[in-house]
């Protein structure tokens, strides 16, 4: 029978590389390289260390992450392996160090590193382990800057997704703009798988709907309306009805007929005067190439005196023949103001014409919009059924950075603490379990930390949780029920068993239902509750004393 053993290494050679081919053992500081050396030299290379992964402080002014970025971390450590040409690199800019060190790259994968984490897409507070990575000290010290890039900006973008997402509300949907404003393709590519993850519902990102499978939606733009100049250019007139039964073979005229009705319907008059015929004739031309989902950006010359009766002259035509066109796009002015105005034009025209749910037609707005502008318009008021964000999404505007760390705290079974004069860059010894403990009602109440020799939180147990390095937080905690966090995704020569890696659906799911689970307060956008975060009494009393132990003692002359 195959052991636990050769059925994770069997699984483990399927998973593919890194969906970026610049993550190579290569893409990490200089640094890790001469550390390696450094331990190579001193025979501490084989060394058993155990490292955490986390975050110091929760981006954007709030209370908590999302957690984005571990399954190309997995994937780079299934296939972490160093190419001949690499190492030739390596000795060319290290050029004193023996050649045995060489010797050792060439033989060294992650086959004895051990990865555990919290699932991908679930909601992560500062302090607690992201990840927990064990193995030998000079292999694992070289996966920590890939791990730190792979997981910074996934988490930062999917968590700026995610409170767009919540500010927006679930019935609006989110569609991710921002290839042409992101850092470079990498960023543009990752922006759009996380802001998915994150909330999204589709991306205008062609080469993110290729790789990942995520919605693709697209329109377009002033340029495509302003490239026509009459309705004479319209070369092929010709549109058959959805159902195949009839042809018409003027469109050109039949949009004219229903603009001519437009301006001389009662509910309308005085509403609608000439409207810009060039216009007229982009959005036929494209209604023409897709009357199954024809979405016309109409703000190019002006919203209510031409581009929203041109649009709805197009959409009735469309109508005649079966066809439900898909909806307006504004891309400027005062969205409030306008999509409210474009619903009543909308409903006038159901109401004067008798067609059912015309006055439904999905208004989409873009226009730099950002978390602050969806909340604007939640209080003013506005009828915006989708909402194209771009810049300060992928860009993460008002964040640069998620600051992730990757500490060593324990290496040969003894614990090691990393202190400082700055108490939030003190770090937390020894490896350890993590579990989230919930409430009567439901909800998370506090994330808690022990070793991994300590007996586990269980059901109804009264559980003392303190601050890691404040005395005087702490409080009892009874749970209702107890999730462990970290799980194991690459086992090494351990018998665990591998968690699979979902698919991107099911990230997005497992994030959707990890934002609905929190409780309110810790979500808000202003002045949220923070969320609690704790360690055992016994991991408590640990720290302080390793912190008097390594903390040199000053001496007054």
């Amino acid at each position: 029978m195959e052991s636990m053993a050769e059925a994770n290494k069997s699984a483990a050679a399927s998973i593919p590389a890194a969906t970026n081919p610049m993550v190579t053992p290569l893409l990490t500081d200089q640094y890790q390289f001469t550390m390696a050396y450094a331990y190579w030299k001193a025979g501490k290379h084989r060394e058993r260390a155990v490292f955490d992964l986390f975050f110091r402080k929760s981006p954007f002014g709030g209370e908590y992450t999302v957690f984005g970025g571990l399954e190309e971390c997995i994937r780079f450590v299934a296939n972490f392996k160093l190419e001949e040409e690499e190492i030739s690199f390596l000795q060319s800019v290290m050029p004193r160090c023996e050649d045995g060190f060489f010797e050792f790259l060439r033989e060294i994968d992650c086959s004895d590193v051990e990865v555990y984490a919290i699932p991908e897409g679930s909601v992560v507070f500062p302090k607690v382990p992201l990840m927990r990575v064990e193995g030998p000290v000079a292999v694992v010290q070289l996966l920590e800057t890939p791990f730190v890039n792979l997981v910074n900006f996934a988490s930062l973008v999917a968590t700026n997704a995610a409170r767009h997402r919540l500010v927006a509300g679930n019935s609006k949907t989110l569609l991710e703009f921002g290839l042409r404003r992101a850092q470079g393709p990498d960023g543009g590519v990752s922006a759009s798988k996380y802001c998915y993850v994150g909330g999204f519902d589709a991306t205008s990102n062609v080469a993110a709907g290729k790789l990942f499978g995520i919605p693709l939606r697209g329109t377009h733009s002033h340029a495509f309306v302003s490239s026509f100049t009459s309705p004479n250019e319209i070369v092929s007139r010709v549109l058959q009805s959805r159902d195949g039964t009839s042809t018409c073979n003027d469109f050109v005229n039949l949009v004219h007929t229903w603009l001519n009705k437009l301006q001389h319907a009662v509910s309308l008059r005085g509403l609608i005067g000439n409207t810009n015929e060039s216009e007229l004739a982009a959005f036929i031309s494209y209604a023409l190439a897709f009357p199954h989902s024809f979405l016309a950006l109409v703000d190019t010359y002006n919203v209510m005196r031409s581009g929203l009766p041109n649009f709805c002259a197009v959409a009735l035509a469309l109508n005649d023949l079966g066809y439900k066109a898909s909806g307006i796009r504004l891309d400027s002015g005062d969205l409030s103001y306008l999509s409210i105005e474009s619903r009543k034009f909308f409903h006038a025209i159901e109401k004067e014409f008798c067609i059912a749910g015309f006055g439904k037609t999905a208004i989409a707005a873009s226009n730099d919009l950002n978390e602050e502008t969806l909340d604007a318009l939640n209080k003013q008021g506005h009828e915006i059924d989708t909402y194209g964000i771009g810049t300060h999404l992928v860009t993460c505007y008002s964040q640069a950075a998620l600051g992730c760390v990757f500490k060593l705290v324990e290496i040969n079974n003894q614990p090691r603490m990393k202190l400082s004069e700055d108490i939030t860059k003190v770090s937390i010894p020894c490896k350890k379990r993590c579990f989230r403990l919930y409430g009567r009602e439901g909800f998370p109440l506090v994330d808690l930390m022990i070793g991994v020799n300590e007996p586990p939180p269980m059901v109804g147990d009264r559980i003392l949780c303190r601050h890691p390095f404040i005395e005087s937080k702490r409080a009892y905690v009874v749970p209702q029920h107890v999730e462990e966090l970290l799980k194991c995704y690459w086992p090494g020569k351990s018998h665990e068993t591998r968690e699979e890696l979902p698919s991107l659906q099911d990230i997005r799911n497992h994030c959707m239902q990890q934002l609905q689970k929190m409780r309110s307060d810790h979500m808000r956008r202003i002045n949220p509750t923070p969320y609690k975060i704790s360690v055992s009494g016994k991991l408590y009393d640990f720290i302080h004393f390793l912190w008097l132990n390594e903390a040199p003692v000053g001496e007054l002359q």
